[in-house]
């Protein structure tokens, strides 16, 4: 779906500054996964910069990486749940997810991470479902009810050049984990049309490193959360996921073995690297002293944490007495005190001014 300049700025002079482009038309034909490409990707010129997955290509790799992808899907482990579903015959699982992609939004997003939003805004597109089921989650109408319609390979594909031809700087997949395969399939498509900008595999943390492997040399920018590190209150807060901070710690790593610390270009825009988030929680329910402590240790120093200050009680929280409050300055001051303390250099400038803002009002 071709989407003009105008058209971008005209939506968000509407929205108020805020751009929504919701998928529509007629379903296309789907795309086989594996499909070979017609043209194969020129050589890289010296010094010129390109997404890992172009190399892929050139190596004639990236299809047969589709394929192992999609047969994942047959009986579905993609994520540590490991359901066992036929996703292909349109059975479901703990994410609802449907046969096909569903998609909610696609749009340029000014409210990421700064090295993320450059001048154009992050690409980001909104799948819906999830494989977590955070009791305060802040999406919940699109990853607990799944809004969203459904889109083909090649559709998803199209939205991704659609953002490229408006200037974002990288496609930014939100919620990728149980739509995976669809992802590298449109990418690849999307590759042989033209794309040339980097992914970012934006994720809720709820990872097997074994699938992550199969990122290797697709996705540029992972943007994990590093959302609780006591498997007792992953069970509580996070759908009965107990193994959640043994499986987000261990794709942690394989996603920095992939791609190492925040690469910019020459105006600070990221186009590859490990970019983590930890949200601080009332009453201190996310060890968030324990996720320092844990990157500190095993991470270096440079690696870029966004320290989150945004919790707010959402969806069910308020059930959950622990967690039914936002969470005072004290908290988040006491959050970025130990970052700092701990020797981590490289935390996110909004989180940072979050801090002298919480440190002005105590």
């Amino acid at each position: 779906m071709k989407v003009s300049r105008r058209a971008f700025l005209t939506g968000m002079a509407l929205a108020g500054g805020s751009v929504l482009l919701r998928a529509h038309g007629s379903p296309e034909r789907p795309v086989a996964p594996g499909t070979d490409s017609t043209t194969q990707p020129t050589p890289r010129e010296p010094g010129t910069w390109e997404p890992a997955y172009v190399e892929l290509e050139r190596r004639g790799e990236f299809a047969a990486r589709v394929d192992e992808a999609y047969s994942h899907l047959e009986r579905c482990d993609l994520c540590p749940r490991k359901c066992g579903v036929n996703r292909l015959r349109g059975e479901t699982g703990i994410c609802r997810a449907p046969k096909q992609v569903a998609v909610y939004s696609y749009q340029p997003h000014f409210g990421e991470e700064l090295p993320l939003v450059g001048r154009a805004g992050s690409g980001t597109i909104f799948f819906s479902n999830c494989n977590l089921r955070c009791v305060f989650c802040q999406n919940w109408p699109i990853a607990h009810e799944g809004r969203g319609r459904e889109r083909t390979d090649d559709q998803l594909a199209d939205m991704m050049l659609a953002l490229e031809r408006n200037g974002c700087p990288n496609i930014n997949v939100v919620t990728p984990t149980h739509v995976m395969p669809h992802i590298l399939n449109a990418t690849r498509i999307a590759m042989q049309k033209g794309l040339r900008t980097p992914l970012c595999y934006n994720t809720g943390g709820y990872e097997r490193p074994q699938i992550v492997r199969l990122l290797d040399g697709i996705v540029d920018i992972y943007l994990p959360d590093l959302k609780f590190m006591d498997s007792s209150q992953s069970k509580t807060y996070l759908g009965t996921a107990a193994d959640y901070p043994e499986m987000a710690q261990s794709s942690i790593l394989e996603m920095h073995r992939q791609v190492g610390l925040v690469e910019a270009d020459p105006n600070g825009v990221a186009r590859r690297g490990l970019m983590i988030r930890h949200l601080v929680m009332p009453n201190n329910v996310a060890d968030t002293d324990k996720v320092i402590d844990w990157i500190a240790k095993n991470l270096p120093a440079e690696t870029y944490l966004n320290i989150m200050a945004q919790y707010r009680v959402d969806h069910r929280a308020f059930e959950y007495p622990k967690i039914a409050r936002a969470i005072t300055p004290e908290e988040f001051i006491e959050a970025i005190d130990h970052a700092k303390a701990a020797g981590l250099t490289n935390l996110d400038s909004r989180s940072l001014s979050n801090y002298e803002v919480f440190r002005r009002r105590s």
